[in-house]
């Protein structure tokens, strides 16, 4: 179990670096390589963006998940 936790715990680590550098900042960002400069905006944010930030928050909570479940297996 803290086998598959740690591999699950690597791999969304990876992810999340990932998505938080493909969000845009203030001068744009490494979205915009991707279709992130279409922009149908509907609140001043792309469909892309949205869509990055529900993966960055689900991806957010495996990792919490992760580490919470680790902690516990782990506690002496």
């Amino acid at each position: 179990m803290t086998t598959a936790l740690s591999i699950v715990l690597i791999i969304t680590s990876v992810l999340l670096v990932l998505f938080v550098l493909l969000h845009r900042g203030k001068g744009g960002g490494l979205s915009n390589l991707f279709g992130g400069g279409v922009s149908s905006s509907l609140g001043g944010s792309s469909v892309v963006e949205k869509n990055l930030d529900r993966y960055t928050i689900a991806v957010a909570l495996v990792w919490t998940a992760s580490i919470v479940g680790l902690g516990l297996l782990l506690k002496p």
